[in-house]
């Protein structure tokens, strides 16, 4: 009984950051963006970001951003990991807004344009 009570707080502990990100935060969503002068289509993403609370600095690297994800390593070596606590909290708000200032537009349904307007912080 005592091993299950310290199994329970031990799995809570190291999941708090995701559950408090996903009440403050949402669970992560995908946005449909184009890039303005190609017209290619692609996602960001919006809200919490799980996916970096369980894969770190291997995210921004897997979506391109190669020297983001270099930098997010050796941030994370240097704090000793509480960079990658961190992280998930603003990496998907940091990410969105890099490629809405380097020619990208929303380009979703009008909700939820407005909805990733309101997590990203931009004015319509």
């Amino acid at each position: 009984m005592e091993i299950l009570f310290i199994v329970t707080i031990c799995l809570f502990l190291i999941f708090s950051p995701l559950i408090l990100g996903s009440i403050f935060l949402g669970w992560q969503k995908g946005i449909r963006i184009v890039h303005k002068k190609s017209g290619i289509e692609k996602n960001c993403f919006v809200g919490y970001s799980w996916t970096y609370f369980f894969f770190g600095f291997f995210v921004p690297i897997f979506r391109g951003e190669i020297s983001i994800g270099i930098f997010h390593l050796i941030f994370s070596i240097v704090t000793l990991g509480v960079f990658q606590l961190v992280m998930p909290f603003l990496y998907n708000k940091q990410a969105s807004i890099r490629l809405l200032l380097n020619g990208w537009e929303l380009n979703d349904s009008e909700e939820n344009n407005l909805f990733a307007s309101s997590k990203i912080g931009i004015t319509r």
